[in-house]
């Protein structure tokens, strides 16, 4: 049945206004154990309503990587996939040599958006911005070698860190802006990170902008003006996100589910409280709908979830995760861009 105009742009406006452009997910549990297909196939059930894009921050940190395409076969997802790197390049190698071998079994051409080289390794000082921009190239040729040159790769860091060398090495630029973390209040907070965007869109000579990370911690300590809240949390939200799709800026946002053990290994009690969906893995955290925007901006997709087929029995080739150490963060004052930093 076909409706009337007014009432097919009502309906799109309503399934329009919980969807994400993607959402940053780390499939650990919440005492920080490394999940299995199933779990992450349970996730993905709960976020598909909200999206079909998820960004991981290393495909050998628990070997979520494995998990995570086997959950996402016979699906519309799609998956941003992470090398972590750090000061250890060994960290780097495995993640690296886990990408190649998940290329050799899955068909990145149909669930791969990207790969994302390092996350804030600049900004936590672990790599100069030349040093991860030779690494991306690497990961550029090696993934040329197995015909995948397709692909794009990139890196994510702070917008103060995303320096020359890295704007050039990548196909797009992949900025994390946080204006809780610069102590900004909530009235404040758009038109610093948009002023973050433009200024980074002026560097980046025509190459694509992406946001990688925003978002607004809903409980916790405040942050000199910047006051954490459920409230303020769904405010930046709908102010970010109606903003971004009437400029046509892509981003994923910070983050899926609220994780518990995110605090034990930074520095911070906020770090535990950034998801859309509560720590039971089913609960939305916000009223719904999320956000609303005004009638001229851009959409998202519908939320209608397409039928999915999930797994009925462990693949064959499904390995045992392994759980390897995160990263920890630091403190600073409000004003300084990113005091605190998040782990895999």
């Amino acid at each position: 049945m076909r409706l009337p105009v007014t009432i097919s742009l009502f309906a799109s406006a309503v399934l329009g206004a919980s969807q994400f452009h993607g959402l940053n997910y780390n499939p650990k549990r919440q005492d920080g154990s490394c999940p299995n297909v199933y779990q992450v196939q349970d996730d993905l059930k709960t976020l598909r309503p909200f999206t079909n894009k998820l960004r991981i921050y290393s495909v050998h940190d628990c070997n979520q990587g494995e998990p995570v395409l086997r959950a996402m076969e016979n699906t519309d997802w799609k998956v941003e996939l992470g090398l972590w790197v750090n000061q250890d390049d060994a960290v780097y190698n495995a993640d690296k040599q886990e990408l190649l071998r998940l290329a050799s079994v899955f068909d990145f051409t149909k669930r791969v958006d990207a790969i994302v080289v390092g996350s804030e390794s600049v900004y936590r000082k672990e790599q100069t911005a030349e040093q991860l921009a030779a690494k991306v190239r690497e990961v550029k040729a090696d993934l040329a070698k197995i015909g995948l040159q397709g692909i794009p790769v990139t890196t994510s860091e702070t917008w103060p860190t995303y320096h020359q060398p890295l704007i050039d090495a990548v196909d797009f630029v992949n900025m994390h802006g946080f204006p809780f973390w610069e102590g900004v209040t909530i009235d404040d907070a758009n038109d610093k990170i948009f002023q973050h965007i433009y200024d980074l869109q002026a560097a980046a000579k025509g190459k694509k902008v992406v946001v990688g990370e925003t978002g607004w911690p809903s409980d916790g300590d405040n942050y000199g003006p910047a006051v954490t809240g459920v409230g303020n949390a769904q405010r930046y939200m709908q102010e970010f996100i109606c903003r971004a799709n009437k400029e046509n800026i892509e981003y994923y946002w910070f983050g899926a589910f609220d994780q518990s053990w995110a605090s034990t290994n930074n520095a911070s009690n906020v770090e535990a409280h950034w998801g859309i969906m509560l720590n039971d893995y089913v609960t939305p955290k916000f009223q719904q709908p999320f956000y609303t925007c005004d009638a001229d901006s851009s959409l998202p997709e519908s939320s209608e979830s397409p039928e999915e087929t999930f797994l009925s029995s462990p693949p064959a080739s499904f390995e045992t995760p392994v759980e390897t150490p995160s990263s920890g963060g630091s403190d600073s004052t409000p004003g300084s861009t990113f005091p605190k930093c998040r782990s895999r």
